[in-house]
């Protein structure tokens, strides 16, 4: 019944290259480390993977010092992994196979804000809370919104999402322009300031997304828009989960323009009652935000209150003070840590998929019947208005009877999602959760396509290995054999 779970080792002896070890000792000095706690600090996220630490942590302030670490890697045969803050939720700053660790949250300098033109460079360690703390007084915003206050650089490697998506798109429709530091240590400037191009090929896309498999973000243009005169933020409760998906359904065919649509299920809402301090009704519920201005606010809600009537949605509850809303969403924000707590101890094996709008009911009622067939307790979430849901599966990491219930929900959901031309990830990434589904989304030539271009920029297999594809082994040169990826007794 259940899928069996891949295999990570938890610890690895450190390979670090003794001459490579002096030169970044003494170039970088303190910003280096070799300590433990260090490694293991940036050896593990949010996923329920075992940590897998890097040989060694080097902290950057500059494209230059990035530069400088990748030529090294290069000249030893050295994995790099790109690391920000750590939120990712798919093993993406793992380091399976060792290396160096490459810290770029010092890089936080806001290079530049162009508010006549409508956009933002910024360094790849800025978070968005950071940018949009410096952007009050010029009238606009950075609208990306996660939940975790991410660095922009981690944002654009894992093309992240998040609850305004639906108005305001991804990180893949919202950065201009990047600099990146290649494999080998050259620098690649992708993009403009320019909001179309039709010269050559779209790199910036390509790197968008690409989760440090093909190059180093260090710098990013980003779009960014005003702050929209009237905002107003609502509340409903539904009879079940299949009358709200409905809603969303209804809400998005109609044409409103609503900027944020995210159902929590009864689950859901308990914890964060629990959690946040907060007394929501414990019922499938539907949270809104609407942007415009204040007519136009009106009449959407107006609208999506009388669709939200007819399929038995009770208790709006508006919010129009920023207070309020910031409540709310915080609220919101806080789920997955809430859910959390609803099993002290416990590991969280999240997963996301995306399907079309058409097909979200459906896919989330035949998830439900999977959900009754296991013991692990299950919430669901998510930013349904543009067919994207999460699961929050948790789980004993140390009883395998969860790890294979949680595998088995999670295949099953990505195989629903991809049957219904959906994909097996909306916004956390492929990673090293979910390579296994890569080729069964996209096809045998898309991944070979793929395959080719992680070659053509990173022959060697050094950044960030074993991400997105199953990379090939690096070699330090001179050796006959893979040096990494051994493990203590």
């Amino acid at each position: 019944m259940f899928a069996e779970l891949p295999f990570f080792p938890e610890k690895f002896v450190s390979a670090l290259p003794l001459p490579l070890k002096e030169i970044l000792s003494q170039r970088f000095g303190r910003a280096f480390s070799t300590g433990e706690s260090q490694r293991l600090q940036h050896g593990r996220d949010e996923s329920v993977h075992p940590p897998m630490l890097p040989d060694a942590v080097v902290q950057i302030g500059s494209t230059e010092e990035a530069v400088e670490v990748a030529r090294l890697c290069s000249e030893y045969g050295v994995p790099l992994i790109p690391y920000g803050v750590g939120s990712s939720v798919e093993g993406h700053v793992l380091a399976p196979q060792g290396g160096i660790s490459l810290d770029l949250s010092g890089m936080n300098k806001i290079v530049a804000i162009h508010a006549e033109d409508g956009d933002a460079t910024v360094q790849a360690g800025v978070t968005r809370m950071q940018l949009n703390e410096a952007l009050k007084g010029t009238g606009l915003f950075f609208p990306i919104d996660p939940g975790a206050d991410a660095t922009l650089g981690g944002m654009a490697a894992t093309r992240a999402s998040g609850t305004n998506a639906v108005r305001y798109g991804t990180m893949k429709d919202n950065v201009l322009a990047t600099t990146t530091v290649l494999a080998d240590g050259r620098v690649l400037q992708t993009g403009g300031r320019a909001r179309k191009s039709s010269a050559g090929y779209d790199l910036t896309r390509l790197l968008v997304g690409s989760e440090g498999t093909l190059g180093i973000m260090t710098e990013l243009t980003v779009k960014l828009y005003p702050i929209p005169e009237a905002i107003s933020a609502a509340v409903c409760t539904f009879p079940s989960i299949a009358a709200a998906v409905q809603a969303v359904i209804q809400t998005i065919q109609l044409g409103v323009p609503v900027a944020r649509i995210e159902l929590l299920d009864q689950l859901a809402l308990a914890a964060i009652n629990r959690f946040s301090k907060t007394t929501l009704a414990e019922a499938p519920t539907l949270f809104f935000e609407f942007h415009g201005s204040p007519a136009g606010v009106a009449e959407q809600a107006e609208t999506v209150q009388a669709l939200a009537s007819e399929l038995g949605g009770t208790d709006f509850a508006w919010a129009t003070r920023p207070e309020e809303r910031s409540r709310l969403w915080q609220a919101r924000h806080d789920a997955y840590f809430a859910c959390l707590q609803l099993k002290p101890g416990c590991r969280c094996f999240p997963t996301d998929v995306c399907v079309p709008i058409s097909r979200l009911a459906e896919c989330i009622a035949e998830t439900q019947t999977d959900i009754a067939q296991v013991s692990i307790p299950i919430a669901l979430f998510g930013h349904v208005g543009d067919g994207n849901f999460h699961l929050v599966v948790l789980v004993d990491p140390d009883n395998p009877k969860e790890m294979e219930e949680a595998a088995w929900i999670s295949a099953r959901v990505v195989e629903r999602a991809i049957a219904m031309e959906g994909t097996c990830t909306g916004e956390h990434g492929i990673g090293l959760g979910k390579r296994k589904y890569l080729q069964r989304e996209h096809g045998e030539v898309a991944v070979a396509v793929m395959q080719a271009l992680k070659d053509a920029l990173d022959p060697r297999g050094l950044l960030n290995p074993e991400k997105i594809l199953f990379a090939k082994t690096p070699q330090i040169p001179g050796e006959s054999s893979p040096a990494r990826n051994r493990m203590t007794d």
